[in-house]
């Protein structure tokens, strides 16, 4: 018994301290400078009437340890007005942040301002102070309003970011200008998206409470890249979460036109496919690498019939869609982070997080169209090439992690992250398929058919990030390290086209006509590594404060790309009526070579492969800029950045007379000046007029000899390095663009904004998608340069509190902006004369038309209310933008233009619980039920659809729990 009260007793003293530990609470926050934004290093923040305090890091962070209870806190800096802050509250193994502490400089009065904590995490002081003293022109949204808000990711934040939209829920465009001229990028750091062949990344896949920021930049400075004329969105991530995150949410989607639909459509895939790769099922067999005339196939006479038929039982044998009962979106979420104070005072940090969506989309309308120009110059209507009109059903998962680790001194940060996204989308599809109704088209054979189409995309994306920045005692010097490794994949396993012909009610195979069936499989695999150091000096010139900016940046990217297609033949003349139009009755055992059908595998693969490439990217930057306040109001920036870009190519096109070895596709040394002049009329309003040189340049698959089929659509994609005579040489060169901005904006109080901005750019051989006029039997486009280009455009930007008109709409607020800009193009010689030559009888000609992929204008609006006290936030967005050039047409083909889609969305997001730790998340997408439809335009014609998919409404409802 003795012996039990004294192990009592020993537990009772080694674990009291712990106890008594475990009971205090945290005070952390950030003190930034109220004139410029930026954070201040060495502020005292203490108890009032105490000496219990901290000093703030380079950072601006402090961190204060105590016991429950109110306190008020006094922030103190030399030259600063010191601060107090009433009624701070502290619980037991609780988190309390304050946000914002904003110091001014006063030199002559240093009185004391008092301020409540409330005041203070009510605001976005800290961005909205960056924004009006910001080099560029920027727009974002803070950590700070993703919490009052309850976005659960970064698209959803994105939408409330003036003059942003976002494309298909994942993708950001700034300005009405396309995917080529925005970028995306993490930590300051390029990307590449789950998509290698697009500038933006999918920030779907971002969950808010690992964002610290989410900035849009909208003028070129020399310390960012060249390569964007729109803007560059940039999301940065927590490295130092404030307080324990321990996270959880669940939330579904329910679209009633496509989802418990039991027409929807699917096929037997593998089963992994739920987490959004292959398990091998689609794998290509290691025989059919073999050469052309090696794979056994009795077309070659190598083999025995039992070989070819052990061959053909190497692939899946499935080619017909099924019919399933579709189901709900969903996804899942879980985040655990916190920081640790070490025994030396140092801190690390750590975030872990996952995400799993799964989403399920059916079109049971879907259309595709193609039309040509009649040649008879009376004859305006267009005449029906093909058109394949049916359903499309697609199943995307995407299943994500990221992990992080963050240290911290006195005077250096390091962070290292890890991320790993991992994507498959199965897509099935049905046509029917119609092939020159009236005999009139240029090219075409003129068949009905019908079709089943069977794919399935895996894409991935492993990324590794590591980052240093540190500062001298008085932080005069700033050296900020970054570098970033970036492995991604996309494979396109077992591509199946099953397309009977119909003649006389009797269903064939006809190379003619519909084809034979088909098999293909696409890889590719990309590194990315990007490496980047920043150094800053500030100092003191013509009295005020001035900064001395420079640095190198490295970026190596290298893609491998494959495509291996196979054609599906039969070694016997097939009797009418053998085939019942059933795609799931031809690949079977009773067909297999050498029986019924005699069906065997035919390679389309000739050695060496022109669809086969290897290409390089090496991109060298330098920078230097400055920045100085010659007077009280004016701040000049100015800059100039140096790259150094290579791009090697490896590969050959189809008729082997161009054979490519690591030859140079793409060798540019450019200067890329910057000025921006900031002008502060007084304290809330800023003039601001800016000059900048930046380029837009061709992707890896533009600049190849690749030829890409979309089988669902049957288009063609052809590389930029192809020749045609005539109309085009195989020189895909970049573009360089000038970019012009001036801007009048006016800061009020609660994050309110009005602005007026005008923007002039220039762009010598913009590069453009165009339809190939020779291709007159498929439907094949190309990316070309065309003419010099020009945009003109005005902006208005508000962000406004309805209180003005009744105290009672205090937490009302309306937001919006409208774009409205005028495109020119030149055309070239080519193109003009194939214009001229397909005028209609009263069709006049110029030698100017719209930019491709430029919005003439653009609505973007929102109504919101937001209570901070209960916890509710409600909005009503809208979107619109005007009808684009999509794709440029000439000769035959006519222009192809996407027509307005009005988005309306409703969002609502409530807080429950006495400390809101649950908050519920409530949607509506596309109220008003659009359809997206691009169609073909013409002089005098009726307008015929290119393509129309109908989104339908999707209704939402999340929840989110912080344990």
């Amino acid at each position: 018994m003795q012996l039990k009260n004294t192990l009592q007793l020993l537990a009772v003293l080694l674990f009291l301290p712990l106890t008594i530990l475990a009971q205090k609470g945290n005070i952390r926050g950030s003190v930034i400078d109220d004139a410029t934004g930026e954070a201040l290093f060495g502020v005292t923040v203490v108890v009032k009437g105490t000496t219990n305090g901290s000093v703030t890091d380079f950072d601006g962070k402090f961190d204060l340890k105590l016991d429950p209870g109110t306190y008020d806190l006094q922030a103190s800096f030399v030259s600063y007005k010191t601060i107090t802050i009433t009624g701070v509250t502290v619980s037991a193994n609780e988190v309390t942040l304050i946000d914002g502490i904003r110091l001014a400089e006063d030199v002559a009065e240093l009185e004391e301002v008092v301020i409540t904590a409330e005041a203070i995490n009510t605001t976005e002081a800290a961005l909205l102070t960056v924004k009006r003293k910001s080099a560029n022109v920027i727009d974002g949204i803070s950590a700070a309003n993703f919490r009052k808000i309850g976005d659960s990711d970064a698209a959803s934040a994105a939408k409330r970011v003036t003059g942003v939209s976002v494309e298909g829920g994942k993708y950001v465009f700034v300005r009405g200008l396309g995917d080529r001229y925005t970028k995306t990028s993490l930590n300051n750091v390029d990307i590449p998206g789950l998509d290698p062949d697009r500038n933006s990344i999918q920030i779907d896949i971002f969950p808010t409470n690992l964002i610290d920021n989410m900035i849009v930049l909208k003028s070129f400075t020399a310390d960012l890249p060249a390569d964007f004329t729109g803007g560059i969105v940039n999301i940065e991530t927590k490295d130092f979460p404030d307080e324990k995150i321990i996270d959880a949410s669940f939330g579904v989607g329910i679209n009633p036109s496509m989802h418990f639909n039991n027409n929807y459509l699917s096929y037997k895939g593998g089963e992994t496919d739920f987490l959004g790769f292959d398990d091998g099922t689609r794998a290509l067999p290691q025989t059919a690498r073999l050469g052309a005339l090696d794979i056994p196939s009795p077309l070659n006479g190598n083999a025995t019939d039992q070989e070819v038929t052990n061959f053909l039982n190497e692939f899946t044998p499935t080619l017909g869609a099924l019919n399933q009962t579709s189901f709900m979106n969903y996804n899942l979420g879980l985040t655990f982070a916190d920081q640790i104070t070490l025994k030396n005072g140092n801190k690390l940090g750590y975030i872990v997080t996952g995400s799993y969506k799964s989403s399920t989309v059916f079109y049971d309308e879907a259309f595709f169209g193609e039309y040509q120009k009649s040649a008879n110059p009376d004859v305006t209507e267009m005449i029906t090439a093909t058109t394949q009109d049916g359903s499309v059903a697609e199943q995307n998962v995407l299943l994500g992690g990221l992990a992080g680790l963050a240290y911290k001194t006195d005077f250096s940060k390091f962070r290292l992250n890890f991320m790993r996204l991992q994507n498959g989308e199965t897509r099935t599809a049905q046509f029917d398929i119609v092939d020159d109704p009236d005999g009139e088209a240029t090219g075409k054979s003129g068949f009905l058919a019908i079709s089943d189409n069977l794919e399935y995309n895996e894409r991935s994306i492993t990324n590794f990030f590591l980052n240093g920045e540190h500062v001298n005692s008085d932080a005069s010097w700033n050296i900020d390290w970054r570098a970033s490794a970036t492995i991604s994949t996309q494979d396109d396993p077992d591509i199946r086209k099953t397309a009977y012909t119909i003649i006389n009610n009797d269903y064939i195979f006809s190379t003619g006509a519909a084809g034979n069936p088909s098999r293909l499989w696409r890889e590719l695999d990309e590194i990315n590594v990007v490496g980047k150091l920043d150094i800053t000096r500030e100092f003191e010139a013509f009295g005020n404060d001035a900064k001395l900016k420079f640095g190198a940046s490295q970026v190596f990217k290298e893609r491998d790309y494959e495509i291996l297609q196979f054609s599906v033949r039969f070694d016997r003349n097939i009797p009418s009526g053998f085939w019942q139009g059933q795609a799931s009755e031809v690949w079977t055992q009773e067909n297999l070579y050498p029986s019924g059908a005699e069906l065997y595998i035919s390679s389309g693969n000739p050695d060496p492969n022109p669809n086969e490439y290897n290409s390089t990217v090496s991109n060298t930057g330098f920078y230097v800029s400055s920045e100085l306040n010659p007077s009280e109001k004016l701040k000049t920036v100015i800059g100039l950045r140096a790259e150094n870009y290579v791009q090697e190519h490896t590969g050959r096109d189809i008729s082997g007379e161009n054979v490519l070895d690591g030859e140079r596709v793409l060798d540019s040394f450019d200067l890329f000046p910057s000025v921006n002049l900031i002008y502060g009329l007084n304290e809330s309003q800023n003039l601001r007029v800016s000059y900048s040189k930046t380029i837009a340049r061709p992707s890896f698959k533009e600049l190849s000899f690749a030829q890409i089929l979309d089988p669902v659509s049957n288009r063609i994609f052809n590389g930029g390095l192809f020749e045609f005579e005539g109309s085009w040489d195989g020189n895909l060169r970049e573009t360089d663009i000038n970019n012009f901005d001036i801007r009048w904006e006016k800061f009020m109080d609660g994050g309110q904004l009005f602005s007026i901005s005008g923007f002039y750019k220039t762009f010598a051989n913009p590069i453009e998608l165009v339809r190939i006029p020779q291709a007159t039997t498929n439907n094949e486009f190309q990316p070309r340069n065309v003419g010099d280009g020009r945009v003109v455009g005005i902006e208005l930007e508000l962000r406004k509190n309805l209180e003005f008109i009744s105290p009672r709409l205090s937490n009302w607020s309306l937001n919006g902006n409208f774009t409205y800009v005028e495109s020119s193009v030149e055309m070239t010689d080519t193109e003009f004369v194939s214009r001229e030559n397909f005028l209609k009888t009263g069709e006049s000609l110029e030698n100017t038309r719209d930019m491709a992929g430029q919005a003439p204008w653009i609505v973007n609006l929102g109504i919101q209310y937001e209570n901070f006290g209960n916890g509710l936030d409600a909005g009503l967005f809208y979107n619109v933008k005007g009808e684009t050039l999509t794709v440029v047409g000439g000769g035959l083909f006519p222009d192809v233009y996407s027509e307005p889609f009005h988005s309306l969305n409703f969002n609502l997001n409530k807080s429950l619980g006495l400390d809101n730790r649950t908050s519920i998340n409530f949607s509506i997408e596309n109220i008003l039920n659009d359809v997206r439809e691009e169609f073909y335009q013409s002089y005098n014609s009726t307008d015929q659809l290119f393509t129309s998919f109908n989104p339908g409404m999707t209704i939402g409802l999340g929840i989110n729990h912080s344990f």
